[in-house]
């Protein structure tokens, strides 16, 4: 009795036009090019098969390609994502445009320079450990752990400063942290163990009240963090209660200030 014949298998490819930002932070232009796309393809594998076959010199950063580095955030058909994550079936057709992050300032390419975040995260008061209990305990309840847990899933992409309008579209670098630092802020504020006080910075140096909570940083987050919701809006609350609410201060001139 003979054996089965093996299935055949074929892998069927399809041309796509991808139009990529080619320059630096002087000048520029979007260039075509072709990349043959089979199923399960990203973004970056077509970006990586461009590099390949017709342009060597096409600057692009990546390391993971599994969604936890943040490192090849670009914009795709004008939106902020990860290449690693946005499939090609998940894109309408047509030429598919991609370019660097418009926030941050161009390096090459699809390289942006995001070393500015960096030194807004310097700026932020570090965690500063409350005194332990008489017994040399440090009490906590779970539901107050499991509140900031979701904002220590943030990898850093910064797509979510990007697509602020206020970094975006109206450059307030020199004034406002944006929403990635309102997330490390309010791991740092919502930690039950934190004794430090923020609400100075929040107002004045991160200007949170330039927010005005459209959700789009929620919309591109890869790691699905509510920073609007679960971040932004509750920090923005207590900086209201701290400044602009006359019965909270009655309450602290009566009985003393008290984070």
């Amino acid at each position: 009795m003979s054996s089965p014949s093996p299935v055949p298998t074929t892998t069927r490819s399809e041309p796509r036009t991808f139009i990529i930002w080619r320059g630096d932070k002087d000048s520029g232009t979007y260039t075509p090019y072709t990349a043959e796309i089979t199923a399960g393809m990203v973004v970056l594998d077509a970006i990586h098969q461009i590099q390949a076959v017709h342009a060597p010199d096409l600057a692009v950063r990546w390391n993971c390609k599994a969604g936890k580095c943040g490192s090849c955030a670009a914009e795709i058909n004008g939106k902020p994502r990860l290449m690693c994550m946005t499939r090609m079936e998940s894109l309408p057709p047509g030429p598919i445009h991609v370019a660097p992050m418009k926030a941050f300032p161009n390096i090459k390419d699809l390289v942006t320079d995001v070393k500015w975040n960096y030194a807004v995260n310097k700026r932020i008061k570090p965690f500063k450990p409350k005194q332990v209990e008489a017994d040399g305990s440090l009490r906590m309840q779970q539901h107050d752990i499991d509140r900031v847990q979701e904002f220590r899933k943030c990898i850093e992409c910064f797509l979510c400063q990007d697509t602020c309008h206020v970094l975006r579209e109206h450059d307030k670098h020199a004034e406002f942290a944006g929403p990635r630092f309102f997330v490390r802020m309010a791991s740092l504020e919502m930690h039950p163990q934190d004794a430090e006080d923020r609400r100075e910075f929040l107002k004045k140096e991160a200007a949170i009240g330039y927010c005005n909570i459209t959700k789009c940083c929620t919309e591109v987050c890869p790691e699905h963090i509510h920073i609007t919701d679960n971040a932004i809006i509750p920090l923005k609350e207590r900086v209201v209660d701290q400044y602009y609410d006359p019965l909270a201060a009655a309450i602290r001139f009566v009985f003393g200030s008290k984070k």
